[in-house]
């Protein structure tokens, strides 16, 4: 089926099934794909992502406005502009690196060691569900600083945040749930934020509550939207980018095996994980003017969708862009978790992703623990592999078998 068929739809099944089919075609025939059920715009090519990313004045983040306010309960980080964006961005970031993510380490390895345990002697987990999910949620509790024994009640809301966010033709019912999910996570923050104010500790909620910008305290409001910020942004990587390394590892033994044998190499396997299948398909922004891609004007006011999947495919900016490869050499692991990253996997320019640092030594620290204890790891008899999302997109399950681990000392925190 080719992509300029009238007929085709980024909303259809079939593309939800196997987005990576689609690329080629798009980038080829139709780089800016036009959606009318959503009257949204589809960028491909990896020159016009990144220029859509970087040019902050023709392209904004407005629409966020209404694709994210309204559940984030507040303005969040890539809504702001100027000195208000420098400030608030830094408390967020000084949070997630340097000395502060040492301490997370310990963390991560802590939380790591405690939900693999059971799964050791088993020789068999789900790493998105039996680890992955409750992972992400744990750390990013341990990290703001609320109680790990309310994740699932967290992940439930959470979930609620995200589907509005994610979501590109939400029926009134689903937006209803969305926010009603939204104004409980408010309710069950509003009284931690308050209790921070007047005690804080070395948590990032208290950070927020005792940073000040201008001289003023954030608002209630602000932190909020910060804190679910934080909670939408830190748990991607843990499910996703995590079972999507493991898998594309198991796919191709002879990279598995030299990873094994040189752990040095592990950075540039999630660097890769992150080219080959970002877990962030999608990057909205508004066009403030007329604006011409390829021969083909995008109306200002339009909404325009930066396909980050389609781009970290692009035979301009990768040599054989559908080879999963550890090894090439043009993906330079360095800069792959910095602004000068070639793949487009955490955004660029001045909003992309504050948790970089974060994921990456989240993602290095669990897989280093993960692969000496999962011995001989293949897919569980009868597995059938499945991904799922146009938004943010990873597998459904990860069923893994592996040799099982016997003495309980093995795992140490």
């Amino acid at each position: 089926m080719s992509v300029v068929d009238s007929d085709f739809s980024i909303l259809s099944e079939d593309f939800a099934a196997a987005p990576d089919r689609y690329f080629a075609q798009l980038r080829e025939q139709a780089p800016v794909h036009y959606e009318p059920a959503i009257d949204c715009y589809f960028v491909s090519r990896h020159e016009d992502v990144k220029r859509v990313l970087t040019d902050h004045e023709l392209f904004t983040t407005e629409m966020l406005q209404v694709r994210a306010e309204p559940v984030m309960r507040g303005p969040v980080l890539a809504q702001m502009t100027g000195a208000e964006h420098t400030a608030k961005r830094r408390i967020v970031v000084r949070a997630f690196t340097g000395s502060a993510l040492q301490d997370q380490i310990r963390v991560i390895r802590t939380n790591a060691a405690e939900l693999m345990a059971p799964f050791l002697p088993l020789g068999r987990v789900d790493l998105v569900n039996d680890f992955g999910k409750p992972f992400g949620m744990h750390v990013t509790l341990d990290v703001l600083g609320l109680d790990r024994k309310d994740w699932q009640q967290v992940a439930a809301w959470h979930s609620g945040v995200a589907e509005f966010i994610t979501g590109l033709n939400l029926t009134p019912e689903r937006r209803r749930h969305c926010i009603d999910h939204a104004e409980r996570l408010e309710a069950y923050l509003l009284p931690v934020i308050e209790q921070r104010r007047r005690n804080p500790g070395d948590d990032l909620i208290s950070q927020l509550c005792t940073a000040e910008f201008d001289g003023v305290a954030m608002s209630d409001r602000e932190v909020t939207a910060l804190i679910i910020n934080v909670l939408v942004a830190a748990t991607e990587p843990a499910d996703k980018t995590l079972a999507l390394l493991f898998k594309h590892l198991i796919d191709h033994p002879e990279q598995m095996a030299q990873v094994r044998r040189d752990p040095d190499l592990l950075g540039a396997a999630i660097a890769e994980t992150l080219r080959y299948t970002p877990p962030v398909q999608l990057i909205p922004r508004r066009a403030e003017k007329d604006t011409v891609f390829a021969g083909t004007t995008v109306p200002a006011g339009a909404t325009v969708f930066c396909m980050i999947g389609a781009a970290n495919r692009d035979p301009d900016a990768f040599s054989a862009p559908d080879t999963f490869d550890i090894h090439r050499p043009d993906l330079g692991t360095a800069r792959s978790f910095t602004a000068a990253a070639q793949h487009l996997a955490f955004g660029t320019g001045l909003h992309q992703c504050v948790g970089t640092a974060f994921a990456r030594a989240e993602l290095e620290t669990v897989a280093a623990m993960l692969l000496p204890l999962l011995d001989e790891v293949r897919y569980s008899p009868g597995f059938r592999y499945q991904e799922a999302g146009l938004y943010t997109r990873g597998p459904v399950a990860l069923s893994l078998d592996f040799t099982p681990v016997r003495r309980r000392d093995t795992v140490r925190t």
